[in-house]
């Protein structure tokens, strides 16, 4: 695999974990926090910003490409399955 691809599957599964931790979260499964979309909407986008560190140690920025390889291969996967997983999970449940 190159690393673009290996890029949106980390961001993928990060998407996807993000989003049970931002259900969790903004569901009031936690009682301390009630239900709190914001605080769900802030763990979602540290959760990028770590993966992105992360993939960007791994591989080197060149080889990333810079800004606009991570936007186009790793944010924009990113927010469409954590997006889509975190409706699923809520319209499931309610």
């Amino acid at each position: 695999m190159d690393v673009d691809a290996k890029i949106t599957a980390i961001h993928g599964m990060a998407g996807f974990i993000a989003a049970i931790i931002s259900f969790i979260v903004s569901g009031g499964s936690i009682p301390v926090l009630g239900k709190n979309q914001a605080l769900g909407t802030f763990i979602g986008l540290i959760i990028l910003i770590l993966t992105g560190n992360i993939a960007e140690r791994i591989f080197n920025k060149e080889e990333v490409g810079g800004f606009k390889g991570w936007l186009s291969n790793g944010v924009l996967p990113f927010i469409f399955v954590w997006f889509m997983v975190w409706a699923m999970l809520i319209t499931t449940t309610t």
